[in-house]
C-alpha cells in the first residue's frame, strides 16, 4: 500500500506544481504548449531510446508480455467498437482506446513496481509492449487520421519514421538487438534530455487543469465514463482472467500482471492528444479521473493477491 500512495503521491505534487504555474500565468499563455512540444517532439524520444537502449529485448518472450497484450487490446477494441458505433471519430476514437488500454508504466508504474512487487524490472514487459508497438501504432493512426502523411501509400506508410516518438522508440530497439554499446558522450546528454519528459508531462497537464471545467460533463462525459471503467476495472479484470485461467499464473507472478493492468491511464496520452490537436478533453479527464479510481483498486488488488 506503501508503493501505491507514493507513486500517485510524487505525481499528484508535480501536477500541483503545474497547476500553480498556470494560475499564476509565470510562463505566459503559451506555457502549455511549449511543454507539450518539448515532451513530444525532444524530451520523449530522448527518453524512449535510453530506455529502450539498454532494455532486455528476452521479455517479449514471456507470459506477463501475452498478458500484457491481449488485455490491452480486448479493452481498446471495446472502446472502438463503441466509438464506431457511436461516430466518434478516428482521432478522438484512438485517443480514447489508449486512455482505456495505456497504462502509466513509467513515473507511476516504476515506484510501485518497486515498493509493492519489490523489483523495478517487472514493469518492463508492459513498458516495452507499449513504447515498442502501442505508440508507434498510435501515433500514426492520428498522423494518417489528420492527413498529414500525404496521399500516396509509400507516404503513409513511412508516417512512422517522420514522428519523432515512434523514431525514438524504433532507434532504442534497434541499438537494444544489434548489441551496440553507446559512449557515454552520446548517450550522457540524451538521458539528460530524456529526463525532462516526464516532469514536463505532468507539469503541462496541471497547467491544462487550470482553469478548467470540472470532469466528467459535457460532450466527453460518456467517452470518459466508458475509458475510465475499461482501464480501472475491465483491463485488470480480463488480465487476471488470462493470467490465472489461461497461462496459470499463481502468486507473485500473477499479482505483477494484475497491478500493472490496474495502473491508471498515463499522462504522456494528453502530450498526444494536444499535439494532435483533437481528444484533449477526454484524455484529460480520462487520465485524471482513472488515477483517482486507481488508488483503491490498486490498494485492493495488492490486498487480495498479495
Amino acid at each position: 500500500m506503501q508503493g501505491v500512495l507514493t507513486g500517485f503521491a510524487v505525481i499528484a505534487v508535480v501536477i500541483g506544481v503545474g497547476y500553480v504555474l498556470g494560475l499564476r500565468g509565470h510562463l505566459g499563455p503559451q506555457g502549455r504548449e511549449v511543454l507539450t512540444k518539448l515532451a513530444f517532439h525532444v524530451a520523449s524520444p530522448a527518453l524512449l531510446f535510453t530506455t529502450l537502449a539498454t532494455a532486455d529485448l528476452s521479455v517479449v518472450f514471456s507470459a506477463r508480455l501475452l498478458v500484457t497484450a491481449l488485455s490491452t487490446v480486448a479493452v481498446a477494441g471495446a472502446f472502438v467498437a463503441v466509438g464506431v458505433a457511436r461516430r466518434w471519430g478516428v482521432g478522438r476514437t484512438t485517443i480514447g482506446a489508449l486512455c482505456s488500454g495505456y497504462v502509466n508504466s513509467g513515473n507511476l508504474g516504476i515506484p510501485i513496481a518497486v515498493y509493492v512487487l519489490g523489483d523495478a524490472s517487472l514493469v518492463a514487459p508492459v513498458l516495452l509492449f507499449q513504447l515498442v508497438l502501442v505508440t508507434p501504432v498510435a501515433v500514426t493512426i492520428l498522423d494518417l487520421s489528420r492527413g498529414g502523411a500525404g496521399g500516396t501509400l509509400w507516404r503513409r506508410l513511412l508516417t512512422p519514421l517522420r514522428n519523432p516518438i515512434a523514431l525514438g522508440s524504433l532507434a532504442g530497439v534497434a541499438v537494444a538487438a544489434s548489441g551496440l554499446e553507446v559512449p557515454d558522450a552520446v548517450m550522457d546528454p540524451v538521458t539528460l534530455i530524456g529526463n525532462m519528459s516526464v516532469p514536463a508531462v505532468l507539469l503541462a497537464f496541471g497547467i491544462g487543469l487550470c482553469g478548467s471545467t470540472m470532469p466528467l460533463r459535457g460532450v466527453e462525459r460518456r467517452p470518459v465514463l466508458l475509458a475510465v471503467a475499461l482501464k480501472a476495472v475491465g483491463q485488470p479484470a480480463v488480465a487476471w482472467a488470462l493470467a490465472s485461467g489461461v497461462f496459470g499464473l499463481r502468486g507473485p507472478q500473477l499479482l505483477d500482471v494484475v497491478v500493472t493492468s490496474a495502473l491508471p491511464a498515463a499522462q504522456n496520452l494528453y502530450t498526444y492528444a494536444s499535439t494532435y490537436g483533437v481528444g484533449e478533453r477526454l484524455a484529460r479527464d480520462a487520465i485524471l479521473v482513472s488515477t483517482v479510481v486507481s488508488v483503491p483498486v490498486l490498494v485492493g488488488v495488492a490486498a487480495v493477491l498479495g
